[in-house]
C-alpha cells in the first residue's frame, strides 16, 4: 500500500510547506527520518517564504538560513505596546509624571500638526515637570528564544515620533536599552536631549535607531521617552510623543 512517505521529496516539501511552523517543529519533524530531513530542507522554508509573502528574489543568495529568515517574518511586529494612546497609559510604566502629569491628546492638538501616518489618532504630552515613561520588553515571551538572539543577533530598530506645540518650547528624550538576564547594561541607545525652542515649526519628526552586532546574551529591551516644557507653563506645553516602536529582524545576511 502507498503511503504519504512514499510521495517524491518535492511533493512532501510542498505539502507540509502548508503547516505552521510550530507544528513543522515540534511535531512533524519527529515522525521520522524522512521527515526530520525534509523539514531540515532550505527548500521547504523558501517555499514557505513564498507562500507567505516573504520571500524577495534579489535577496536569495544573502539569506544562508531560511528557516531563521522564515521565522524572523512571521515574528516581525512592533513590541511596544499601546504606541500611539489608544488605551490610555496602559503596558506604560510613568516612570516620572511630575507638574500637571502626562496626559493624551487628539492630533493635531493646540497650536499643532498632522502626523505623516494617518492611522496615529493621538498622541502622549507632557507638562512643565519632568515626565517619562517607559516599557520593559521580555524577549523569550515575544517569541525571540535565546539561541536566536545570541548566534543570530537580529537587527533590533528602534524608531519614535516627537513634536512640540508652536508656542511654547520643550525638550525631548529617549534611551533604549539592551539588557542582559541580570538586567545589566549591554548596549544602549540614548542620543543627546532635543532642546525645541518657542515659535517652532510643530512639524512631527522621527527618530530612528537601528542595534546591530550586539553582545551576546540580550533578554530584555528598555524603552524610555519624554521630557517636559522648558517654560514651566501650567497645563500640558512639553514634548508630545507617539508612534513608538521596537522591531526586530530579519537581517539579509544570516
Amino acid at each position: 500500500m502507498t503511503t504519504i512517505c512514499d510521495l517524491p521529496e518535492d511533493v512532501l516539501v510542498e505539502l507540509l510547506s502548508l503547516l505552521p511552523a510550530r507544528d513543522l517543529l515540534c511535531a512533524c519533524r519527529l515522525v521520522c527520518t524522512q521527515w526530520r530531513y525534509v523539514v531540515d530542507l532550505t527548500t521547504l522554508w523558501k517555499r514557505k517564504c513564498q507562500r507567505e509573502g516573504f520571500y524577495v528574489q534579489n535577496l536569495d543568495r544573502s539569506i544562508s538560513d531560511w528557516k531563521v529568515f522564515y521565522m524572523l517574518c512571521n515574528l516581525k511586529r512592533n513590541l511596544i505596546k499601546n504606541p500611539c494612546a489608544e488605551e490610555n497609559f496602559q503596558h506604560w510604566k510613568l516612570d516620572s509624571n511630575d507638574g500637571d502629569k502626562w496626559k493624551i491628546e487628539d492630533l493635531p492638538g493646540p497650536h499643532g500638526r498632522e502626523i505623516p501616518d494617518p492611522e496615529v489618532h493621538k498622541y502622549f504630552v507632557t507638562s512643565y515637570g519632568p515626565c517619562f515613561k517607559s516599557q520593559l520588553i521580555t524577549l523569550q515571551k515575544e517569541g525571540y528564544w535565546n539561541q536566536l538572539m545570541d548566534e543570530k543577533r537580529p537587527e533590533i530598530v528602534v524608531k519614535d515620533w516627537y513634536a512640540a506645540r508652536f508656542d511654547c518650547g520643550c525638550r525631548y528624550e529617549l534611551t533604549v536599552r539592551l539588557l542582559s538576564e541580570d538586567y545589566i547594561v549591554l548596549e544602549e541607545f540614548c542620543p543627546e536631549p532635543v532642546i525645541i525652542e518657542q515659535w517652532n515649526d510643530a512639524m512631527w519628526r522621527e527618530i530612528s535607531h537601528t542595534f546591530q552586532n550586539y553582545p551576546a546574551g540580550v533578554r530584555y529591551i528598555w524603552f524610555q521617552h519624554g521630557g517636559q516644557d522648558t517654560q514651566f507653563w501650567a497645563g500640558w506645553y512639553g514634548i508630545r510623543v507617539t508612534n513608538s516602536s521596537i522591531t526586530i529582524g530579519p537581517l539579509t545576511l544570516l
